[in-house]
């Protein structure tokens, strides 16, 4: 299991993911992906499902249309981990913006 992030740690790796957002009332990052169509946005959630799977950390995420919305948390630690964070990263790299 992993270790939920606090103090400067939480701090340091917040700020290596610019583009998340923290969730209020929630230990868990956040962020929105608009895409040109559907077809993108379904692609995105392909390759990043198949990440997520390799990581053994899944994603809450909702889809309509062009927009993805996901929200990273781990259960298990009961807030935000580096397992999150790595996801993110990932996320960003395979919507083109890392």
């Amino acid at each position: 299991m992993a270790d939920k992030l606090t103090g400067e740690a939480r701090t340091a790796a917040l700020a290596t993911v610019a583009n998340w957002s923290e969730v209020a009332d929630r230990d868990a990052i956040a962020r929105t992906f608009t895409f040109a169509n559907f077809v993108d946005a379904f692609g995105f959630m392909a390759k990043a499902a198949l990440v997520a799977e390799k990581m053994n950390h899944h994603p809450e995420w909702f889809n309509v249309y062009k927009t993805v919305d996901v929200t990273l948390a781990t259960h298990d630690a009961g807030g935000l981990t580096e397992l999150d964070i790595r996801l993110a990263k990932a996320m960003d790299k395979i919507a083109g913006e890392a």
